[in-house]
């Protein structure tokens, strides 16, 4: 039986992009094609400015979950007494290393709604609900059509005109965090100002100190 290997499952608001502020139960599975996730690999890595854990399964809830075992999982953090479907994002790392039509068939019996967030160096499997795109500089973009495509600005070599005339419905910049991220900020509001198709999208989750 195959086992889906997960770092952690948690219940929270939806951070940032076009869902910001959404409640959803986040589905972080392990692993990456992009990075490692060891400090040692990052000045290799073809993402250097990754600030998620996601190697292991020592996460909250974390673990080796088949199927129907992880779409169990991710309803039972869904609060029972709110309306409308409930709202899994699976996330990362990369979840398209993981996530396949087995699961997304899982979730679905389940009556829970599919959000993904992923790099777009992998296909996804047919029936996800929502498809948010974060292309990364260096990384070949094979997925380039979706509902909601994010990036991380600047990036010497994935500027925002690279992806203008690709099929998405949401076009969201977001200031890359770090040392110079005040200044990043700056510079991803002055190009939304000038370029209407973009809009900032903000960690927010950071701001409130949540996960």
């Amino acid at each position: 039986m195959k086992k889906y290997k997960v770092k952690e499952i948690y219940y929270t608001l939806q951070g940032e992009g076009a869902h910001t502020g959404r409640p959803a139960v986040f589905c972080r599975f392990t692993g990456c094609n992009l990075w490692s996730g060891r400090e040692e690999d990052r000045d290799k890595a073809i993402c250097q400015f990754c600030d998620t854990d996601f190697i292991g399964t020592d996460g909250v809830a974390g673990g080796r979950y088949s199927a129907t075992e992880l779409a169990s999982k991710v309803l039972s953090l869904w609060p029972d007494e709110l309306p409308g479907k409930p709202y899994v994002v699976c996330t990362g790392g990369e979840p398209l290393l993981q996530l396949d039509e087995l699961l997304v068939d899982a979730f679905h019996q389940l009556h829970l709604e599919i959000g993904v967030e992923t790099n777009g160096t992998i296909l996804p499997p047919a029936g996800i609900d929502w498809i948010c795109v974060s292309p990364k500089a260096g990384s070949e973009l094979i997925l380039q059509k979706g509902n909601e495509l994010k990036l991380v600005f600047p990036q010497a070599a994935a500027m925002p005109p690279l992806y203008e005339a690709l099929d998405f419905e949401h076009f969201y910049l977001q200031p890359m965090d770090g040392l110079s991220a005040k200044e990043n900020t700056k510079r991803t509001v002055e190009y939304c100002l000038q370029h209407p198709q973009w809009r900032l999208s903000l960690q927010t989750h950071k701001f409130i100190g949540i996960d």
